[in-house]
């Protein structure tokens, strides 16, 4: 019976019924959204009050710190609006498609555009849209992404698919039985984010963390300094400055813009996990077929055996590829090669799964296998080894055609006797050579891992220039986990590697410490690619790789990958490098802040002060530097390398500012000019912590500390009045010299002790 599926009428009717193949998910902010979010934070309404408390206490000039807010919102808008123009993009360009019939035809449609009751033809790597009956043909799927389980398992008329699945191999017609939030995945999906939520990166997690304590942590910390102030017998002004300067030195304004620039980088690569990995990236597993080579197949040889002539070869050849419906490079690269010939009264066909190596079919007459000769031939290989020799050594892949006694689940259970072997090859990608250097030159280690001949694979690896490459093994030797462990780190080319063992090598590697990626573009890549830390799939692979993948080359050129580990290594070096310098001024002013709690001391800085140096010690240069292309590999937990190098400069500025108020009080020195010479204390170690960070230095990186001193004298000496700076008295002048020439032995003696102990 031909299937002619839903008329137009049907269509329309489900679709005004809510019966459409759209689940519930995040589909990105509006832009009322981005702007809200971003105008009406927590830190802002600090701020806000801060604001008013100012413009009571008459303390106008205070309110130069709303330039750095106004400033950050800016920032943070626009950021996020490009961010949501890119990924509108991306969303059309990758929108997932399926094979639909309705009206008697078939037509590819979005599967946001399927409704229940359509009927939808599945093939070899497709991704199960929604849940299915399946109505006539054939297919081996693989339910792992729903039951953790690789095992594949054959459907046939009237057997359940569910979403989420993908097909290994087969064709069937389905149809669609649950549609949209009423799917499987649906459900599996909305009982995650039940129970763990969003998922975030490490850094973005470390981050919330801080922004979260110091959101909590300011307001006591402020009334405290506010009372105590009128204690000390300040004026009620004079407190309420005195607590703004603090506050404002402890508000991570400049973290929760990172956050929120990070967030925005999420979406448009996905997730931030995946940015994060590309940052950290040591390992790189990568498939040969469609990675490093094109994924085109082309036939290049047909070697019959001894006593097989070529025209009797090409025949039963001919046959057996007309009887098969395997739709796979191999299968195409065949057809495209060797005329259609009169095909064989089968009574079973076996498709070809990565599990197998091979397809075969039974006739009457004879069975026959197509696949891997190592694998098909068994011990009598060896006596065609040199026969195959030139062919191998030349990186092209070897297939056989043999006469074997399968069963019907498609097991050997007789000697395989050879027909024909056929030779293959894929051309290399033209930019793979140059793509695997740049990843040796920075110090990122290639691991193929391919189903082929390990030998083909090593020479195609070894001409794609990737090192190493002659260090091959057959991972059929591999049985045990600890010839995982030992493979990893001893052998760069894996071959006859079933997908299962795929998932158990990147495990292996990461449990070496290493942080993984995997490259790939077919369903038998899905289980490894799902293991690895970072997943990248080629947009013409496979529906389910693509799917499955946290990044997605659009136009599956390999080459841009090492663009894109760059972009990764940027953002990442380049938030933390100014997450140092926010972190700095942070730590600082609550250590300060707690000080002047505990000894009842006046806060030595004025809320205009501090904006000062907020803007050309950290914003300004942060923001620039940030610009700048950034090829370091990031080592190490976020977080812990921003207070290692953060803390030496905090602990500096707080010890010499407090030791120089003590002395300065007991001198006699006034509370304006001791302020003064705070901000220049302040400066002088804030620019002594770019510096270091900035190391090692450049034209651009000095141009940007240039112009940042130069930028910090001008307003200083311009807009004296406005930031309430003034000549000091010649006591205080020594004293601020006698601070700032200590401070810099000091920031390197802190910073070798905590290296000495922590390591």
């Amino acid at each position: 019976m031909k299937i002619t599926g839903l008329t137009r009428d049907e269509v329309q009717s489900r679709v005004q019924a809510g019966q459409t193949n759209i689940s519930e998910k995040n589909t990105g902010k509006t832009v009322p959204e981005i702007f809200f979010e971003n105008i009406f934070t927590y830190f802002n309404f600090i701020f806000l009050v801060l604001s008013i408390l100012v413009i009571i206490a008459g303390k106008y000039r205070s309110l130069t710190m709303t330039v750095a807010v106004i400033f950050n919102m800016i920032i943070g808008i626009v950021q996020e609006l490009r961010a949501k123009r890119i990924l509108d993009k991306v969303a059309v360009l990758n929108q997932p498609v399926a094979a639909v019939i309705r009206d008697g035809e078939s037509v590819k449609l979005p599967i946001e555009q399927l409704v229940l009751g359509d009927y939808v033809v599945f093939r070899t790597g497709s991704q199960i849209c929604a849940d299915a009956e399946v109505v006539e043909g054939e297919i081996d799927v693989n339910e792992s992404l729903l039951t953790g389980e690789a095992d594949e398992i054959k459907k046939t008329s009237g057997d359940k698919l569910y979403s989420g699945s993908f097909v290994i191999t087969g064709e069937c017609v389905a149809r669609l039985t649950a549609v949209g939030a009423d799917s499987y995945i649906a459900g599996l999906t909305k009982e995650a984010r039940a129970m763990k939520g969003s998922e975030h990166s490490e850094m973005v997690k470390d981050v919330n963390r801080f922004v979260l304590f110091a959101g909590i942590a300011i307001i006591p910390i402020g009334l405290l300094l506010f009372f105590f102030g009128l204690h000390t017998g300040l004026s009620f002004s004079d407190s309420i400055n005195s607590m703004v300067a603090a506050v404002v030195g402890m508000i991570p304004e400049g973290l929760y813009v990172l956050v929120t620039l990070t967030l925005a980088l999420a979406v448009m690569l996905h997730d931030m996990k995946s940015i994060e990995t590309l940052a950290r990236v040591d390992v790189l597993c990568v498939d040969k077929t469609g990675t490093i080579t094109e994924p085109v197949m082309q036939v290049t040889d047909l070697l019959p055996v001894p006593g097989v002539g070529k025209i009797e070869a090409e025949t039963l050849l001919s046959s057996y590829i007309s009887s098969m419906n395997d739709d796979n490079p191999t299968m195409t690269a065949l057809r495209d090669r060797f005329p259609e010939g009169k095909s064989f009264d089968v009574s079973t066909r076996i498709p070809f799964t990565s599990r197998l190596k091979y397809s075969g079919l039974i006739t009457p007459g004879a069975s026959y296998c197509l696949g891997a000769p190592d694998i098909l031939l068994g011990a009598s290989y060896n006596g065609y080894e040199d026969m195959l020799k030139d062919t191998m050594e030349a990186g092209r892949r070897v297939i056989v055609l043999a006469r074997a006694d399968i069963d019907q689940e498609g097991n050997i259970t007789g000697a395989a006797v050879p027909i024909t072997f056929v030779a293959l090859e894929n051309p290399i990608r033209e930019n793979a050579e140059s793509t695997f250097s740049y990843f040796s030159s920075q110090g990122v280690a290639i691991k193929v891992i391919s189903g082929d001949n390990p030998l083909t694979v090593s020479r195609v690896a070894r001409s794609a220039g990737i090192e190493n490459a002659e260090n091959y093994i057959d991972a059929s030797e591999l049985r045990e986990e600890a010839d995982y462990d030992g493979a990893v780190e001893k052998y760069t080319v894996f071959g006859r590697v079933k997908p299962d063992q795929k998932k158990y090598l990147i495990q292996a590697l990461k449990k070496k410490g290493h942080y993984v990626a995997m490259t790939g573009d077919g369903v038998n890549d899905i289980m490894a690619m799902k293991a690895a830390d970072c997943s990248v799939a080629m947009a013409e692979g496979s529906d389910a790789a693509v799917n499955s993948a946290q990044i997605v080359l659009m136009d599956s050129d390999f080459s841009h990958m090492p663009g894109i580990v760059s972009e990764g290594r940027r953002v990442i070096g380049n938030i933390e490098r100014s997450a140092t310098l926010f972190l700095n001024k942070n730590l600082f002013s609550m250590l300060m802040a707690v000080y002047v709690i505990i000894t009842l001391a006046t806060y030595p800085l004025l809320p205009a002060q501090v904006s000062l140096v907020s803007g050309f010690n950290i914003g300004i240069p942060a923001f620039f530097l940030a610009l700048e292309p950034n090829e370091k590999r990031q080592k190490g937990r976020f977080m812990f390398n921003v207070l290692k190098r953060a803390i030496p400069a905090a602990l500096t500025t707080f010890v010499m500012m407090a030791v120089m108020t003590g002395v300065g009080g007991c001198l006699g020195i006034s509370f304006s000019d001791l302020s003064v010479a705070s901000l220049i204390l302040m400066s002088l170690i804030g620019f002594t912590l770019l510096i270091i960070i900035s190391r090692p230095l450049n034209r651009y990186r000095i141009a940007v500390l240039l112009g940042s001193v130069a930028g910090f004298i001008l307003c200083a000496v311009v807009l004296a009045p406005v930031f309430e700076l003034h000549p000091v008295s010649l006591p205080c002048a020594l004293l601020c010299a006698a601070a700032c020439a200590l401070s810099v032995p000091l920031i390197i003696l802190i910073e070798r002790v905590m290296n000495a102990l922590i390591k």
